[in-house]
């Protein structure tokens, strides 16, 4: 039993910023990764960034240098530092925790990127 709720998301201009979190709760006696996903519009879910148990983050391609993944164990919490946003970026951001028995995902939270 796992529970993921992700804050943060809200209307921001071209080249803004924002941080999302998402707050993990139950059952977590081993956690190997979380990441952030997301999704826009008519298309799929794409990864964003992960970062594993040990520290080791991993980026899409569009988002390096502009986006940050970090955690915080004793909180049960992983952030997401969104800087430089541009129209794109605009989607669902969802939370994804990759425990021992699977995945697990929060319901999402809404970025738009507009002026």
């Amino acid at each position: 039993q796992v529970q993921l709720v992700e804050s943060g998301g809200g209307l921001v201009q071209p080249g803004g910023s924002l941080r999302l979190s998402c707050a993990a709760s139950g059952n977590l006696f081993s956690v190997n990764a979380m990441g952030w996903y997301r999704q826009a519009p008519g298309k799929q879910r794409d990864l964003v960034a992960i970062i594993t148990s040990g520290g080791i983050t991993t980026y899409t391609d569009s988002v390096k240098g502009r986006f940050t993944i970090s955690g915080d164990n004793a909180k049960n919490t992983v952030y997401l530092q969104m800087n430089n946003l541009r129209p794109e970026d605009t989607a669902v951001y969802y939370c994804n925790l990759l425990g021992s028995s699977g995945a697990y995902w929060g319901s999402g939270t809404l970025v738009t990127v507009s002026l």
